[in-house]
């Protein structure tokens, strides 16, 4: 059954998530994932290689503060999941420029921090990436927690959504205000 393959594959990622030493030994079991997994977002029948990344850097870690502003989007995916709302859990003021991180509005809730900079599109994908979803199982690598007004962001834990491997899959994207005017040179590469 697909659903229980899919909640098979979220505890993988969790686990990735959690259990990894490094970022290499995380990013290793992610490619892992990737080749084997029923549910991976990788085309059936595709060649995989691995996913490529930019190089480990320091330069692109910070802690950072986290201001109350209230607000709220919704994100039509235009797919089963229709229109998805999410409030604002705060805005995360990096040395890059202003994020809003968000709280999924529906049963169970999760982070979301989506991510668009000048590499998308040129170097990776070209609609952003994510730095969490924790929906999806991404706890502590790339948003932790440090206090409930103090985060910390490696962006070397970015990556692209599943609409970035196969056009099956629909994916909220950033929306303009989580859209850097930098390059991010951290992080996934463009998958194709």
């Amino acid at each position: 059954m697909q659903a229980l393959e899919l909640a098979d594959y979220r505890a993988a990622v969790a686990r990735i998530y959690l259990t990894a030493t490094d970022l290499a030994d995380f990013r290793a079991q992610r490619d892992k994932l990737f080749a084997n997994h029923p549910q991976s977002p990788i085309p059936r029948g595709t060649a995989f290689e691995g996913i490529n990344y930019f190089p480990p850097t320091d330069e692109f870690i910070a802690d950072v503060d986290l201001r109350d502003a209230p607000g709220e989007i919704e994100i039509n995916t235009d797919g089963p999941d229709g229109v998805v709302r999410y409030t604002r859990a705060g805005i995360l003021d990096t040395p890059w420029g202003e994020l809003s991180l968000w709280w999924l509005a529906a049963y169970g809730g999760g982070l979301f921090l989506p991510v668009r900079d000048t590499t998308c599109g040129p170097e990776s994908y070209g609609g952003g990436r994510y730095l969490t979803d924790t929906v999806k199982g991404t706890h502590g690598r790339g948003v932790e927690m440090l206090s409930p007004t103090r985060v910390r962001l490696d962006f070397n834990y970015l990556y692209n959504p599943s609409c970035a491997y196969d056009d099956q899959w629909l994916c909220p994207l950033a929306p303009p205000e989580n859209r850097l005017a930098v390059p991010v040179r951290a992080g996934e590469l463009k998958y194709h």
